[in-house]
């Protein structure tokens, strides 16, 4: 199967949308189309053993619209904006004088074939607004009408047309005009789109700025020489010479140097990340410190920065279910708004015997109050806003549908390793047996240079440690490993032995039980069968886990931790956090399960990992949250992926996607209430056509203004680093 993003010109409404969606999805060999009408785009997924490209494009054309490149898209939109200003800017001084006619009666001294010049005047600049600025809307109409279908351009031609044309055959009965009407419907609806389009422009902002990051040159090395290349020009192992101040271009690894670097465009934490020989860096990153050297690991589309950008852009155009309902009515709308204009006439005049022109002005006023665009853009563009913040912030929701799923979460599960804890074990004790007389650098010193040949984690710790206060190590002879315990070597002349408490005998009373108890490792040494001291090994808990878990605790949602240690060792950690429900000594295979029974309890449950095996888990659940630092398995799995480790992510994720569903059934209520009160009262009399056509103005743009109101919303107050505050 493919999918191919399709960008659509000449839109102007939901309806728009509705229709290249249903004749996309006409198509044999076509599994799905979305059509997204603030962004002009399609995702189309087909099979291209069946369906070609150019099947889709015409499918398109067909219909009355044009698939377009992105650039020609991208000026369009900007191009669109320019002209609907353009043309409002014209129209409105056309209209000064039909304005100016309703407040005053004016007329001049001569005129011809019996109308005064004023009206002449009035007649000649509202044949110039709409077939001139507003001509594109009767363009529109057409081009539905001769594929029998109607859209928003259809309701402003239709009204526009009937109160212009029945203002011409007044003029010469001695009747009643409304050229002013015209005249100012076409005026107020291009401010309307202006500040529609220019306000929808700012809902995909966030793409925008993270496409701006991107660098557009590389000083790569090439023979011992500098070379100032586009970045499009490097290739994969080239080396890159990134300097202080300068933004890293592409993904890598440092072959040399070190430095710190901001990672805040990626992950959404502002304090640097230190990096040294062999950690990976990411293209449009800040190198703050030092020069280093990286060789090129991803370039294109596999950079970070290039799959981010992809996954925002596929949740934007994607639906959440609660769109479905706005769609089937945008779809039918303006078909059951033309009947009901016609019913409105139709029982004015026949009916309560009102004059024509007065049952006329009253259809006029039913064509131009409805408002379908309202209803298509509710959804979408809360969307967009919403996962356009997420993704400053770290957090990418990969469509609508998990936004939806994130606001009816009542149970978190946490993966402990590498979610609540770092993933990475560290020194947390070091502990003199009193008659060894040793000092604790000295016995980290020793201990160190033991475990120096040693690729085990728990060592690797304890060397990191040495290293941190700048211990030298010191030259390790005849090493031997006794599996499973520990391993003996002689140092400075001297036997040690390091390993467990069944490896080495006379403790003296060191508090090893305890610290076990704690869901530490303790490590042992003897020099010379003297017990030195131990220290004592974790995998230490995140600085934010214990506020994360309050804050989900405060929203009333339970925080569960699942981990492989035993019972006893879990409790403890889980009661460091605060949280009170703990499921332990659990096999990597079972952790689907674990969240298959407390779905089976009525749970709606969110599970957070980042390792290989908890990719079924994060499938299982209701909502999967992955750790982006973790495997790509599990980023693949998780509905939302999470750029850094900061547990309270999760927990901004989850309050992200409830204001981001408030505001979505905030625009909804709006757009449908709107049309159940307008229309009614439109069609009883109680509008003006001119009043209705800045309502419907103000409607899409209220919905517009409302979704964007999210880009500014806190989704919670600290009051200290625990105690927090749901606003």
């Amino acid at each position: 199967m493919e999918q191919k993003k399709l960008n659509i010109a000449g839109m102007h409404c939901a309806s728009c949308a509705i229709s290249n969606e249903k004749a996309l999805k006409k198509i044999v060999g076509v599994k799905s189309a979305v059509v997204n009408y603030p962004k002009a785009q399609a995702i189309v997924e087909y099979d291209d053993s069946q369906v070609s490209l150019a099947d889709l494009e015409s499918a398109i054309a067909k219909n009355g619209y044009q698939v377009v490149s992105p650039k020609q898209q991208h000026a369009s939109h900007a191009h669109h904006a320019q002209k609907f200003l353009k043309r409002f800017l014209l129209s409105l001084i056309l209209a000064l004088p039909a304005l100016l006619s309703m407040i005053v009666m004016i007329e001049l001294p001569i005129g011809w074939f019996g109308i005064n010049t004023w009206q002449w005047l009035i007649i000649i600049l509202t044949t110039i607004i709409l077939f001139g600025p507003g001509l594109e809307f009767h363009q529109g109409m057409f081009k539905q009408t001769i594929h029998f279908r109607a859209n928003m351009d259809s309701l402003i031609s239709i009204g526009t047309l009937t109160a212009y044309f029945y203002s011409l055959w007044a003029v010469f009965n001695s009747q009643p005009t409304y050229f002013e009407s015209a005249a100012v419907i076409i005026t107020l609806i291009l401010l309307g789109h202006y500040l529609e389009t220019k306000s929808t422009s700012k809902t995909s902002s966030a793409i925008e700025k993270l496409m701006h990051l991107a660098v557009r040159q590389a000083r790569v090395i090439k023979d011992g020489k500098e070379l100032q290349i586009d970045v499009a020009n490097v290739l994969l192992d080239d080396i890159l010479l990134v300097k202080p101040g300068e933004k890293i271009p592409l993904d890598g690894q440092i072959i040399e140097g070190a430095t710190a670097v901001d990672e805040s465009m990626l992950t959404g934490e502002s304090l640097p990340v230190d990096k040294n020989i062999g950690d990976l860096v990411y293209g449009a990153t800040l190198n703050q410190q030092g020069a280093i050297k990286v060789k090129v690991t991803k370039i294109g589309e596999k950079t970070i920065l290039a799959q981010i950008i992809k996954m925002v852009e596929t949740a934007q155009l994607t639906k959440a279910p609660v769109q479905k309902l706005a769609d089937q009515i945008s779809g039918i709308f303006v078909p059951i708004i033309l009947v009901i204009a016609g019913l409105t006439f139709v029982v004015w005049y026949f009916l309560l015997g009102a004059s024509f022109s007065a049952s006329l002005i009253n259809l006029v006023a039913v064509l131009i109050i409805a408002c379908p665009c309202a209803l298509g853009i509710a959804t979408p563009t809360a969307i967009m806003v919403g996962t356009g913040r997420g993704a400053q912030n770290g957090i990418l929701i990969k469509s609508g549908e998990y936004l939806e799923r994130a606001k009816r979460i009542d149970t978190v599960i946490f993966d402990k390793t590498g979610t609540l804890t770092k993933g990475e074990p560290e020194v947390t004790d070091i502990i003199i047996n009193q008659d060894s007389k040793m000092s604790k650098q000295e016995l980290l010193q020793i201990m160190a240079s033991a475990e120096s040949g040693s690729e085990h984690p728990i060592a690797k710790a304890i060397i990191k440690k040495a290293k941190e206060q700048n211990l030298k190590l010191f030259e390790s002879k005849n090493f031997k490993a006794v599996f499973g315990l520990g391993l003996e070597t002689e140092i400075n002349g001297k036997k040690v032995l390091v390993g467990s408490s069944k490896f080495i005998t006379g403790k003296n009373n060191l508090p090893i039980a305890k610290l076990e108890a704690e869901g530490k490792t303790v490590i042992l040494i003897s020099i010379d069968s003297l017990v030195g001291g131990l220290i004592a090994v974790a995998d230490t808990l995140r600085p934010q886990a214990k506020e994360a878990i309050d804050l989900l605790y405060l929203q009333g949602i339970e925080a569960v931790m699942l981990s492989g240690d035993n019972q006893k060792t879990a409790d403890y950690i889980a009661g460091q956090l605060g949280i009170k429900k703990v499921i332990a000594e659990v096999m990597p295979n079972d952790k689907a399960n674990e969240v298959k029974k407390l779905q089976t309890q009525g749970k709606i449950v969110a599970f957070v990992g980042d390792g290989i095996n908890d990719a079924p888990a994060l499938v299982q659940a209701d909502l999967g949250i992955a750790v982006g630092t973790g495997t790509e398995v599990a980023v693949e799995a998780g509905g939302i992926v999470l750029m850094s480790g900061n547990p309270l992510k999760a927990v901004e994720a989850i309050m992200l996607a409830k204001k981001t569903f408030i505001t979505i059934k905030q625009n909804l209520f709006w757009a449908f209430f709107y049309n159940i009160c307008a229309i009614p009262l439109a069609a009883a009399g109680f509008l003006n056509p001119m009043i209705a056509a800045g309502a419907m103005a103000f409607s899409d743009v209220f919905v517009v203004g409302n979704s964007l109101l999210l880009k500014r919303k806190k989704l919670f107050k600290r009051q200290n680093r625990v105690k927090v505050e749901i606003l």
